[in-house]
C-alpha cells in the first residue's frame, strides 16, 4: 500500500498524453535520499502536507473520504482546490508537496527527454565531504 506521500505525489504528478508521471520515476529511492539528507524540518513538512492532502477531501470537493480512496479524476479535482484554496495553510500544503514532488518529477531522465533537456550527470555527492 502505498504511503500518504506517495499518494500525495502520485496525485500531483499523474501521468497525461504528453509527459510521464511520478509513478515512472524512483520515488522510494528519491524518498530514501531525501530522509537520509534533509533536516528533520523539512522531512516534517513534507509528511504533514502529505497527511493534509489525504485528510482534507471533504474540505475540498465535499466528500468525506481519504483521498486514497477516490477516483483518480476526483484526486485530480481535489488537488486542484486544495492547490487554490482561499486557507493559506492548506494552499501551502500543496506547495510544498509540488516543491518536493518537482525535485524528483523534474530529475528524472525520460521527464527531461521529453521536454528536451539534457540528463542530469549523476550526483558527484561533493557537498557532503
Amino acid at each position: 500500500m502505498p504511503s500518504l506521500v506517495h499518494c500525495a505525489l502520485q496525485s500531483t504528478f499523474a501521468n497525461s498524453p504528453q509527459l510521464p508521471g511520478i509513478d515512472h520515476c524512483d520515488i522510494d529511492g528519491f524518498l530514501h535520499k531525501f530522509h537520509q539528507q534533509a533536516p528533520l524540518l523539512i522531512r516534517a513538512m513534507l509528511w504533514v502536507s502529505a497527511l493534509v492532502f489525504w485528510a482534507t477531501p471533504l474540505l475540498t470537493i465535499g466528500v468525506p473520504v481519504p483521498a486514497s480512496w477516490l477516483s483518480s479524476d476526483r484526486r485530480d479535482l481535489h488537488a486542484h482546490r486544495l492547490a487554490v484554496h482561499r486557507s493559506y495553510l492548506l494552499r501551502q500544503s500543496m506547495l510544498m508537496i509540488k516543491t518536493f514532488g518537482g525535485l524528483c518529477w523534474g530529475a528524472d531522465p525520460a521527464v527531461r527527454r521529453v521536454l528536451h533537456l539534457d540528463a542530469y550527470p549523476a550526483d558527484p555527492g561533493t557537498w557532503r565531504t
